[in-house]
Formats: C-alpha cells, sequence, structure tokens
C-alpha cells in the first residue's frame, strides 16, 4: 500500500458533522469516508473524461 500523506483540512462544521455521520453509518472513520468519497470522485472524473475523449 502506498505511503499516504498527511495534510490539514479546513472544513464547515456542519458539512464535517454530516461526514461524520455517514461514515459512521458505513463503518469508517472520517478520515477514511473523506478518503473514499474523494476516491469515487476521482473515479467517475476519470471515467467521464474517458468517454468525452471517445465521442
Amino acid at each position: 500500500m502506498a505511503e499516504k500523506k498527511a495534510f490539514i483540512l479546513r472544513i464547515n462544521p456542519e458539512v464535517l458533522k454530516e461526514i461524520e455521520h455517514w461514515a459512521a453509518d458505513e463503518f469508517r472513520s472520517t478520515n477514511g469516508q473523506i478518503e473514499y468519497l474523494l476516491q469515487q470522485v476521482l473515479n467517475e472524473r476519470k471515467k467521464s473524461s474517458k468517454k468525452k475523449k471517445t465521442d
């Protein structure tokens, strides 16, 4: 597994609260949930950019 880089994230407290609840629902840490969501968005972006190139 690749080494992970730590960084500071400023986030709206209400958004953080929602992510914390969502993470708990999916049995993830808050950090794990944020990482999961970012990875999902990046994967979708890659798919859509490949689709645009083939069109």
